[in-house]
């Protein structure tokens, strides 16, 4: 064991200067592709003419709506998929069933208030007002904020897939051992505590995360950051499952751990490309970028893990998929292939090694979140700050590499925020349903499984 660990930390070196070849690589070519800057134009005086009202386009609208369904089909089937082939057999139901539900429950949430929490008219550059409420005001004519050309429900209805699979990601760390009666209540609390202010500091108009600068175009600190935060807290106040580190606790079915990674994989194209909320060349940049980052994940996990443990696996590879594409989401709309490539490393090298050393740590992130999700999405949030460039994105901002080191800071600081309050609150939330209705199964329960125990149902007969 301690000659892989050395042979790891020996190879880690040579990883990075590849990676960092490859992204000055990168950052060169962006820059040379810049248009040249042109001559400098006489002032005009007169008044610029009025602005045309919103108007929405067909083709923008298409896209946005079929990246919606692309989004939903993250979680259910996805993510149920993904996170029931990873726990044992006798857990299978209750685990889909916890991506299903919040699919149903995070819906008419964010019908009733969550949409209003995250994206209404700005208070304080903390939360959205209620003047949204019930959807009031939020018709089928665009909201120029938040989308020219393309209906208002549109985005709304876009943007509700991020809050449904946010917390669903965050099951998999308190997999095979929550009350689903207690689960309800703290995804509940969880989406409008947690994510909604979040979304509104980062994405919304007079959010002030977004005024300082920060940059998180699909989702790497509001959905990634704030899941594996809220994850490593769950393991921490739920406390391991019985029998955790003394009885095997493999995945009882892989092949439907890969059929949901890949369908995670394929809605992600909506999850990234979408942001770009139109069906133009940002939509394009983003779906490139997203594939290349994933492949360049998975194939990194793989070396690794083949390297130290001398065989490769079918669950690395599909987890490293994973990481990348967590990594890959806030830098999406602002990098080109070549710092994806960089990115995606970064992403299968740094979440192998959070995984690897999980047990050295003593929680018990059944699934994995905290090194995926949590980690991928740090690594995400600051690779942007290293590579962003506005030749990719005109809107967003130059990152370390292309002669800006302040990005970096603001991405760092964007990343710490994220965590404080994801766990803080996520600690919070837990001891008060602890409190009133408890959180966890009784032990007769858990060794029974939580489709008996929760459902009284079998995923096997």
């Amino acid at each position: 064991m301690v000659r892989r660990l050395r042979f790891v930390t020996m190879i880690l070196p040579i990883l990075t200067s590849f990676a960092m070849t490859l992204g000055a690589a990168g950052v060169w070519a962006q820059e040379t592709a810049a248009p040249p800057v042109p001559a400098a134009q006489e002032i005009i005086t007169a008044p610029a003419p009025p602005q045309a009202p919103p108007k929405i386009d067909t083709g923008d609208t298409a896209w946005l709506l079929i990246s919606t369904a692309l989004v939903l089909a993250m979680t259910a089937p996805g993510l149920a998929l993904f996170y029931g082939g990873m726990v044992r057999s006798k857990n299978a139901l209750g685990t889909i069933m916890q991506s299903f539900i919040i699919l149903c429950l995070i819906s008419l949430q964010w019908v009733l208030w969550g949409y209003s929490l995250a994206f209404g008219p700005d208070k304080g550059h903390l939360i959205g007002g209620l003047e949204w409420l019930g959807l009031n005001g939020v018709g089928l004519e665009p909201n120029a904020d938040y989308g020219a050309t393309v209906p208002h429900q549109a985005f709304m209805i876009f943007q509700m897939m991020f809050a449904v699979i946010t917390p669903a990601l965050i099951t998999g760390a308190f997999a095979e051992r929550m009350k689903f009666s207690s689960f309800l209540v703290f995804t509940l609390l969880w989406a409008t505590l947690i994510y909604d202010p979040l979304a509104h500091w980062v994405w919304a108009v007079g959010g002030w995360v977004r005024n300082f600068g920060a940059l998180d175009f699909a989702g790497g600190t509001v959905v990634h950051i704030s899941s594996g935060a809220s994850a490593l807290a769950c393991a921490i106040v739920l406390r391991p499952r019985l029998g955790y580190g003394k009885e095997h606790m493999a995945p009882h079915n892989l092949p439907m751990t890969v059929l949901g990674a890949s369908l995670l994989w394929f809605g992600w194209f909506g999850f990234n490309a979408g942001s770009a909320v139109a069906s133009g060349a940002l939509a394009t940049s983003a779906f490139v970028v997203t594939n290349t980052a994933t492949a360049s994940a998975a194939l990194s996990w793989m070396v690794l893990e083949w390297m130290y443990r001398g065989k490769p696996t079918v669950l690395g590879a599909a987890s490293g998929a994973v990481a990348g594409l967590v990594a890959i989401t806030p830098a999406s709309g602002f990098v080109g292939p070549m710092p994806s490539i960089v990115i995606g490393l970064g992403a299968g090298v740094f979440c192998y090694l959070a995984v690897l050393w999980k047990s050295k740590c003593g929680y018990d992130d059944a699934l994995d979140v905290v090194g995926i999700h949590g980690i991928g999405g740090i690594w995400g949030a600051l690779a942007t700050g290293l590579f962003a460039s506005k030749v990719i994105n005109p809107a967003g901002a130059d990152g370390l590499f292309l002669g800006n080191p302040a990005q970096l800071g603001i991405q760092a600081l964007a990343v710490l925020v994220s965590v404080v309050f994801a766990f803080v609150g996520t600690f919070v939330i837990l001891k008060l349903v602890d409190g009133v209705t408890g959180l966890r199964v009784r032990e007769d329960e858990e060794r029974m499984g939580l489709d008996l125990s929760q459902h009284e149902e079998r995923a096997y007969s």
